[in-house]
């Protein structure tokens, strides 16, 4: 409170009780819970009274002058500022807004210098980089999961992260809904079926079989009959209903769930714009053009949100969180193991076509012709293929019912994947 004795006394009334003191008229006890100050404080205002009474004053006296911050981090506050108005201005990015919170961190980041977010807010309104952001559709924020595993959301989006790079690129990720970790983070330049599949594998090996995935209704997840006959009449390499990503899940035992609407995905949207946005803004500063580079900027913002950033909802850094369940053993993440009759992990992460058999041991895909020894006659024969960007070449392993009848490389370009 004696901070603030200036607010709350005038000088006068302060210098009556000094004086009633020194008087003997009232008592130090008295003074002391009038003025709600300590007895050294008392004894400071006493000594200053008796030296100078006439221009004795409890008036507050700034030594430095208030609000005034370094040059050197005013001109730099004021230089990212004006990249963040360049960067909003510039069409095809998904960045509409300043984000203050991305500059306080790059200025830390980047020149070392520790300036408070409202800091920076007032230097953007009083010099035309501020304007306020519409209030969108609410998102029930609830964690409505208690268990590492028991829910995986898994989705896509299609922007130009790369300001400066030709086309847009695909970011493919896995998070974890009950930790908010980020289990799996890509950027593709197209999106495929192969690519989820990757995805798929990443995740599966590397954390286990979780209970559910968590999708929406795009084709490479959920076959719709009217939506996508077009799409499985021609594009499609199995005969079945269910499309070459959910066979897999199905294969691990894994649950897939659908959300019906985009607020439905709400939760996987927000670590979504948290990565987007600031995965736009570094590589318009560094002026990335090729997806290799990006990738790298994607890897380090993602080790930034999964070990050091407190998630709004859960009020914990999503690792912590996580780890800690799995330390008290409350995880329905099973351990990945290859079920029989498998014999590799190639074996489930892969495309899947049936083939009958002819008369000479060949099935036939794409108008290639593939020997297969020890191919029942007329049979069914189901081809497992696992295509290597790298080299060019695919593996396609050959299964009848639950025997394992061989394997054979062949070129991407002879199956004619490229829809994959």
């Amino acid at each position: 409170m004696s901070k603030q004795l200036h607010k709350n006394f005038t000088d006068g009334q302060v210098k009556s009780l000094l004086k009633s003191y020194l008087d003997k008229k009232i008592k130090l006890n008295y003074i002391l819970q009038i003025l709600r100050i300590k007895r050294s404080r008392f004894f400071e205002l006493l000594t200053k009274y008796r030296n100078d009474s006439d221009n004795f004053s409890i008036q507050y006296e700034r030594k430095t002058i208030n609000r005034k911050i370094n040059p050197d981090i005013e001109k730099n506050i004021l230089k990212e500022l004006k990249i963040e108005k360049d960067l909003i201005k510039a069409k095809e990015v998904p960045i509409k807004w300043y984000n203050y919170s991305y500059i306080k961190d790059l200025l830390e980041q980047k020149y070392s210098q520790k300036v408070s977010l409202p800091t920076i807010i007032d230097r953007a309104k009083r010099n035309n980089f501020y304007f306020l952001r519409p209030k969108g559709k609410a998102h029930d924020k609830e964690v409505i999961t208690n268990y590492p595993g028991e829910l995986i959301q898994h989705d896509s989006s299609h922007h130009r992260f790369a300001p400066y790079a030709a086309s847009k690129w695909y970011l493919i990720t896995s998070l974890d809904d009950y930790s908010r970790l980020i289990l799996y983070a890509s950027l593709v330049e197209r999106e495929t079926t192969w690519e989820h599949i990757l995805a798929l594998e990443a995740v599966l090996l590397k954390y286990g079989f979780p209970l559910a995935y968590y999708v929406d209704s795009h084709s490479i997840f959920r076959f719709v009959q009217d939506r996508d006959s077009f799409w499985r009449n021609h594009y499609k390499l199995t005969d079945e209903a269910d499309p070459q990503w959910k066979q897999i899940l199905d294969d691990c035992r894994v649950k897939v769930t659908y959300a019906l609407s985009p607020q439905a995905k709400g939760k996987i949207e927000r670590p979504y714009r948290w990565l987007q946005d600031r995965l736009v803004r570094t590589c318009y500063r560094e002026n990335i053009r090729d997806i290799k580079e990006a990738q790298l900027i994607l890897n380090y913002l993602v080790q930034r949100y999964n070990y050091r950033i407190v998630h709004s909802t859960t009020g914990e850094i999503p690792y912590i969180r996580f780890q800690r369940a799995l330390r008290e053993k409350r995880s329905l993440f099973r351990e990945f193991r290859i079920m029989s009759p498998f014999l590799s992990t190639k074996d489930i992460f892969c495309l899947r076509v049936d083939r009958m058999a002819d008369a000479y041991h060949k099935v036939s895909i794409n108008n290639l012709e593939l020997k297969v020894s020890g191919a029942p006659l007329h049979q069914r024969i189901q081809l497992r293929i696992v295509p290597n960007k790298e080299s060019g070449l695919s593996e396609v392993r050959f299964w009848h019912k639950d025997e394992f009848l061989g394997s054979q490389k062949v070129k991407n370009s002879d199956l004619n994947l490229v829809q994959f």
